[in-house]
């Protein structure tokens, strides 16, 4: 990626030499670009929000200013002043929903040679700053995970702080200029450039703020298995937030029953109905919800404990199956996405598979719910030799797979 102060080697996590998708795009760029050129520089603590794969993080820890001095005590005054005002807490902070998004900046951190707590990680789930000085937001694709974020560090910004978000022009949408004003006051765009755009908000502290409606709860209709009229909870970004979506809908009407006991897991748990239904018809099972998304695990285990299920149960937030040990699994649930951001892929869809096979006993089984037309049974029977339909309708399929 081409910044001002050079050009940074980026890749996604995990690296795939196959994978052609670049970790960053042009409203990265455009956004370090803006920044370069602001007289005078921005300054303080500095807050990025949904950096994707790391590349604003990386371009910013990256070009830090360095003082060359031959006096001792010049160099401890230094060290002095920067204490006195705040500038020690001055590293730049990335605040991200994505555990690949994570694992990337790391990476990225370090083959860019920057040392190690440079940059702070933070995720969705933890406390923000409690000053922000200059705020930098890349504007997710969902909406209310933007709402969610901007609520949570809207008391940290000040009169002072300088907000920019950053998207293509596709993802910035007049919803999205309202929250940032309903939430941090005046918003403008900038002109696009290569389809990006900007966004700069001058906070108002006066704003009288909504409270914040995430995370989101509801009842499940009485026509879905064990989990019939039982409560979802949902934190913002999570997918179909504030309802059950259809292709849910319909796994949970077909899932396996009758299994007395096993180790199960939610693989791509989202909020983790799924997960939950099988503990409340099986309590002797363990479940392992799993996803990358650490707004989804956090739904998950919120979802499990509202409904009260009496069983065992495993959270982890992570690159799908890898770290569960081989053959330790006797059946594993999934609803993989076949979208990484803007890209349509099945990169997601085929490593879940890999690993399901991976870790099932022999005799264990892979259910996959998905739309007809993606295919994959095809996938399947590769992996596995053999894949026979559960269940289907107009718009979905239910595939099992056995590992031999």
């Amino acid at each position: 990626m081409t910044t001002p102060w050079g050009e940074p080697e980026l890749a996604r996590f995990p690296e795939d030499p196959r994978n052609r998708l670049r970790a960053w795009d042009a409203s990265d760029a455009y956004l370090l670009r803006h920044l370069a050129g602001r007289q005078p520089p921005p300054s303080g603590t500095v807050v990025v929000v949904g950096d994707r794969w790391g590349a604003l993080v990386t371009a910013l820890a990256a070009h830090r200013p360095t003082q060359i001095t031959d006096s001792w005590l010049g160099q401890e005054a230094t060290r002095a002043n920067l204490a006195r005002n705040g500038v020690a807490a001055h590293r730049p902070t990335q605040i991200t929903d994505s555990w690949l998004g994570q694992e990337a900046t790391r990476a990225n951190l370090a083959r860019n040679g920057v040392e190690p707590g440079t940059v702070r990680l933070l995720t969705t789930q933890d406390a923000p700053p409690e000053r922000i000085d200059v705020l930098l937001v890349r504007v997710p694709k969902s909406l209310a995970l933007l709402e969610d974020q901007l609520l949570r560090l809207a008391p940290s910004v000040h009169a002072d702080t300088v907000v920019v978000g950053t998207g293509m022009v596709k993802e910035i949408h007049t919803s999205t200029l309202k929250l940032f004003e309903r939430i941090l006051g005046p918003t403008r765009t900038s002109l696009a450039e290569k389809k990006a755009r900007l966004i700069f908000c001058t906070p108002d502290p006066s704003l009288v703020r909504p409270p914040n409606p995430w995370p989101y709860r509801y009842t499940l209709p009485a026509d879905v298995g064990p989990v019939s009229g039982r409560t979802v909870v949902n934190h913002a970004g999570v997918f179909c937030a504030d309802r059950l979506d259809i292709g849910t809908r319909f796994f949970l009407r077909h899932l396996p029953a009758g299994r007395g006991g096993g180790r199960v897991v939610d693989l791509g748990c989202g909020n983790g109905v799924v997960g939950t239904a099988m503990a409340l018809a099986d309590p002797k099972a363990e479940v392992l919800f799993v996803d990358e998304s650490f707004q989804a695990v956090a739904s998950a285990q919120d979802t499990y404990r509202a409904n009260e299920v009496s069983g065992q149960a495993e959270f982890r937030v992570g690159d799908g199956l890898t770290g569960v040990p081989a053959g330790s699994v006797d059946l594993v649930l999934n609803n993989p996405p076949f979208h990484s951001h803007q890209a349509t892929t099945d990169a997601t869809a085929w490593r879940m598979f890999t690993g399901a096979r991976r870790t099932l006993r022999p005799g264990g089984e892979l259910w996959v719910v998905g739309n007809r037309h993606l295919g994959y049974h095809v996938k399947l029977r590769r992996l596995f030799g053999n894949s026979e339909v559960v269940a289907s309708d107009p718009k979905f399929v239910i595939l099992r797979a056995v590992r031999r």
